[in-house]
């Protein structure tokens, strides 16, 4: 038994001495944990998302629109916006031309717009409309289902409000009471509901019309037939024109939200792993005999810079060559602008991979690292989930990492159908990247032992 206990003594101090295995056990599990729980709301008090920007322009004077952006403040899945900021700080009312701007350049996705005809004196009922960029399908039906909640219920008691008081104001008040007392009895005579709840109900707006839990003898709720009915009113009442203002073209749309992501982050390990073998090259003796040569580590570096670079782009072009033959993802009337942004991702990566051979001690703890890094990028950059779902800290750090641009680069050409010349912004934020970190990895080079 002592011999078992030695043994284990001397296992768990190589676990302990291996800061490699001592990660990728311990932290690499728990980042991801709280970025998933942070991702799904599990800390917090509601689950789903929180702070989801969504701009509302307000064309009508109708109290209804005033009811329905108090209700969207409340909410705690959005982020309401009114106001568009201009250069010297000042502030004005968002315009429609100004949120169409604000969308087609990604700096926001969903728009509400209330119409001048929102309400109108020939008709009854409400018109909206909602611009959006649905570029990921999760955030996108999240957003639509908070959006008709807020809406559907935020709007019959404006509505019937005002419909009250345009009733005041053309037959007094006691003719309207009788009005409603009539129009409650036929209600409550049709459904089998009581008039006083019903009478209730239109006073506080509500259009459901009584209780929802009784079954008759068929097992069906008894109410299940006036609700239905108050929904199907409620939905023809309030008419919500959908415009989507990019990627309404896109063949495979699904396919094209994602693929930029999944492809950007396999070409994060594949370059890793050929950054890495420079230790391999250095175990083996190669950059002893090159560097007896006329042979500089000038050479070497870029030899190996270059070669990755390649790689990027052509592992790039069969992944998306794959995504169009497996799932009609459309590339072939992209192909300029989506080879463009191979070259530049492909450079970042290659930069990224750089960096960990010259700050890692051994290939272990390069592949280490290169997987706690790659993992947690992938994740807060975007390639597995929204960021908008995320607490706005991780937001503002998913925009430090080459997996975002990368994915905005991507979905740029391939969902939004930029120009080269319209991505120039993405393609410069991730040269710049890429120029910091190549500088950074230089310095360690030349301070480092890897050629020694």
């Amino acid at each position: 038994m002592s011999v078992v206990l030695t043994l284990l003594r001397k296992d768990i101090r190589l676990f302990l001495r291996n800061k490699t295995a001592f990660a990728l056990t311990f932290i690499v599990p728990l980042v991801l944990v709280y970025i998933f729980g942070q991702v799904f709301g599990v800390s917090r008090s509601g689950s789903g998302p929180s702070g989801v920007p969504i701009a509302v322009v307000k064309q009508t004077d109708a109290p209804v629109a005033d009811a329905i952006i108090a209700g969207l403040q409340a909410e705690s899945a959005f982020k309401v916006l009114t106001q568009s900021v201009a250069a010297d700080g000042s502030k004005s009312p968002l315009t429609e031309a100004r949120v169409r701007k604000l969308i087609d350049d990604n700096q926001l996705r969903f728009a509400l717009v209330f119409p001048p005809d929102t309400i109108s004196d020939e008709t009854f009922g409400l018109k909206l409309k909602f611009l959006n960029n649905p570029r990921n399908d999760i955030e996108t039906q999240t957003v639509n289902g908070l959006l008709q909640k807020v809406i559907f219920t935020s709007a019959p008691q404006a509505l019937m409000d005002g419909m009250r008081k345009r009733a005041v104001s053309y037959i007094g008040t006691a003719e309207t009471d009788k009005f409603y007392d009539g129009m409650a009895s036929t209600i409550a005579e049709s459904f089998g509901l009581d008039v006083a709840e019903v009478r209730a109900d239109m006073e506080a707006g509500v259009m459901d019309f009584g209780p929802t839990t009784d079954t008759n003898a068929d097992g069906e709720s008894e109410s299940d037939a006036p609700t239905t009915a108050a929904a199907d009113f409620i939905s023809e009442i309030i008419k919500i024109e959908n415009e989507q203002l990019a990627g309404a073209d896109v063949k495979s749309p699904g396919a094209t939200r994602v693929v930029g992501g999944w492809a950007i982050m396999f070409l994060l390990f594949s370059v890793s792993g050929a950054s890495t073998s420079l230790f391999e090259e250095k175990q083996a003796g190669i950059f002893q005999r090159l560097l007896a040569s006329p042979v500089r580590r000038s050479h070497v570096l870029w030899s190996k810079y270059l070669f990755n670079v390649l790689m990027g782009i052509v592992q790039l072009s069969v992944l998306f060559l794959a995504g169009q033959i497996l799932f009609g993802i459309e590339t072939t009337s992209h192909i300029p602008g989506l080879l463009t942004v191979a070259l530049v991702a492909s450079i970042a990566c290659t930069a990224f991979g750089m960096l960990l051979a010259a700050i890692s001690s051994s290939p272990a703890a390069a592949s280490g690292l290169a997987t706690f890094l790659i993992l947690t990028m992938s994740a807060i950059g975007g390639a597995w989930f929204p960021t908008s779902l995320m607490p706005d800290f991780i937001q503002s750090i998913s925009k430090l990492t080459l997996v975002y641009w990368s994915m905005e680069g991507f979905l740029a050409v391939l969902w939004a159908q930029k120009s080269i010349i319209e991505i120039l912004p993405i393609l410069g934020i991730l040269l710049g990247i890429a120029a910091v970190v190549n500088v950074f990895s230089v310095w360690r080079f030349n301070k480092g032992d890897l050629f020694d």
